[in-house]
């Protein structure tokens, strides 16, 4: 059998009738989606289940270790408090944090007592704080230092909020200490929580503006931990098919519990929706950075035994490419991965040599699905690497053009899907949610099409598509030929305005420590890879590292807007 045939059967015996993880159909506002048939009601429901895994170390932070048994009696206790406040069923309450294991406690401990948590960027300024504190109208907020710092520039303006503090003794706001937030000896609330009711509002990155606050169901969050669980169990299976080559029967495997390092931050869907609601569940044990910094994992994963990864594709480039990297003892790792951008094709072959036995890993998603659409993983990974993956159990996919007309395979177009994962809407923006989900339809702005086997091609942002002369260039098809040299650590394609043309390609490189080349050496390199039309004419070395956001990913309007082309080669 193939790898595609085994996997497709892996996937079909993971979902079975009767099993698990049984798919049917619920109508969501009069549109009938697939959902899972035995999901948990509720994301109380799926910390419930979690809690069983008791004395197992869960959260991890420097030399802090932290069970889910004293997790699970601090959402108990702090949900108890929440109530005492006045927080009920349907209220926000903000977070604003980094990665600390005070972000999950208070996660669980909202939703189990029926409230959606407002997951609020660690990154941002107090104008933006203010913003979605505006939007989200939160009864408590609950920030460390430097969330306090920034809140207390704006308090004034929510005097009606309870702000509870996180590792920070000398709160310059009026503040109740997280540790001393409990009522001693309470349980979780004994409640119905309405599946389609909002668990979590999440703020997209807001690169071409304010950001929208997506309302992520309990539905839809669940429905999302399950798909990622599916497709794990299939991606295993498939595994397990390949080695008995049909010689005996193999049930569906369930991969092992894993410790995973979560480079990524606690506010956006890849790290908690995707790894860490998803791997609570499995009883997996999460070691959590502050920030991404490069020695700093790799001691992680040597000192913790790391085995899986969640990371945007350049976190892992720099491991890889670390000249510490053979230094270190990265034997436990299996699985490297994670979402957030589209992963090169040199680095899924990268992840399968340079390692001893890490397997090459992708989600392809979004905050407005809860977290994955498509994932691929291994030997098939291994044979697509341009491929973002296939369709995760609940989802249907189409490709359209811009008139809405659906596309043969093989055609690109925009990327729509439909499934119990898809949000509520946006908080507060209803042109914005009709424009973007249409009779169940999510429109992702992101262009792309199915092969014949079912895989999808993430090509680019409809958005970032450069038009030159009336060729369309995708920047992703830019980076990746780019990203073949091996100089080159860090790369972004964009459009540059042309009088003729009407746009040009320009690129913006990051190159590897003592590494050596120039425009020239780069455009012989691009010529056997692109057509000429595609090679760029803007070329500029940085020698800094490109500016991102907060989930890694690169920030390609800033540099259209600082990067002058008269400077470039």
């Amino acid at each position: 059998m193939s790898v595609v045939a085994n996997f497709k059967e892996a996937l079909a015996m993971t979902t079975a009738d009767g099993g698990l993880l049984e798919i049917t159909t619920v109508e969501r506002d009069g549109v009938p989606v697939k959902a899972f048939a035995q999901a948990p009601g509720s994301m109380r429901d799926l910390w419930a289940l979690s809690t069983g895994h008791g004395d197992a170390e869960y959260l991890i932070y420097n030399d802090e270790r932290w069970t889910y048994a004293q997790t699970a009696k601090i959402v108990a206790e702090f949900g108890g408090w929440l109530m005492a406040q006045g927080v009920e069923p349907g209220d926000h309450v903000a977070i604003a944090m980094r990665n600390y294991p005070e972000w999950m406690m208070a996660h669980w401990a909202v939703n189990s007592i029926g409230a959606a948590i407002v997951g609020m960027n660690a990154w941002w300024v107090a104008d933006e704080m203010d913003y979605a504190l505006n939007d989200s109208k939160p009864k408590v907020l609950i920030a460390d230092d430097r969330r306090l710092e920034a809140f207390a520039k704006i308090q004034d303006k929510y005097s009606d909020i309870k702000v509870v503090s996180v590792r920070e003794p000398n709160s310059p706001v009026e503040a109740t200490d997280f540790h001393s937030a409990m009522v001693e000896g309470a349980q979780l609330p004994d409640i119905e929580i309405d599946p389609d009711s909002v668990a979590c509002i999440f703020y997209t990155s807001g690169t071409t503006g304010r950001p929208k606050g997506a309302q992520l169901t309990n539905r839809g969050c669940i429905t999302n931990v399950l798909n990622v669980v599916a497709m794990g169990r299939a991606f295993a299976t498939a595994s397990a098919l390949a080695k008995s080559s049909g010689d005996k029967e193999v049930d569906v495997q369930s991969p092992p519990a894993a410790t995973s390092l979560i480079a990524t931050p606690l506010f956006h869907v890849t790290a908690n929706n995707c790894a860490l609601q998803a791997g609570t569940l499995a009883g997996n044990r999460f070691v959590l950075m502050y920030k991404w910094d490069t020695v700093e994992a790799l001691k992680l994963i040597e000192a913790e035994g790391v085995n899986t990864l969640s990371a945007v594709p350049m976190m892992t480039r720099e491991l890889l490419t670390h000249p510490d990297f053979e230094d270190y003892d990265t034997s436990s790792l299996s699985s490297m991965g994670g979402g957030g951008a589209a992963v090169q094709p040199d680095l899924v072959k990268k992840v399968d040599t340079v390692t001893k036995k890490a397997r090459p890993a992708q989600g392809y998603g979004m905050t407005e699905v809860c977290g994955i659409i498509t994932y691929i993983a291994g030997d098939v990974f291994v044979e697509r690497p341009s491929s973002c993956g296939y369709l995760a159990p609940t989802f249907d996919g189409k490709v359209v053009d811009k008139s809405g007309k659906e596309l043969p395979v093989g055609e690109l177009g925009e990327i729509c899907v439909k499934g119990a994962a898809v949000i509520k809407g946006y908080l507060n923006r209803p042109e914005a949610t009709a424009d973007t989900i249409v009779d169940g339809w999510l429109h992702t702005g992101d262009l792309g099409y199915f092969d014949e086997e079912g895989f999808l091609y993430l090509v680019d942002r409809a958005k970032d598509m450069i038009l030159r002369g009336g060729e369309n260039i995708y920047g992703a098809e830019v980076e990746f030929a780019v990203f073949d040299h091996p100089a080159v650590l860090e790369c972004v394609a964009f459009a540059v305005p042309d009088e003729r043309l009407g746009e040009e390609v320009g690129v913006a490189i990051h190159l590897k420590d003592g590494a050596m080349l120039d425009a020239s050496g780069l455009r012989e390199h691009l010529s056997t890879r692109l057509a000429a039309f595609k090679v760029p004419k803007y070329i500029w070395f940085l020698a800094e590292p490109l500016p991102r956001n907060a989930n890694g990913k690169f920030l390609k309007r800033e540099l259209r807007e600082v990067l002058d082309p008269a400077s470039a080669d």
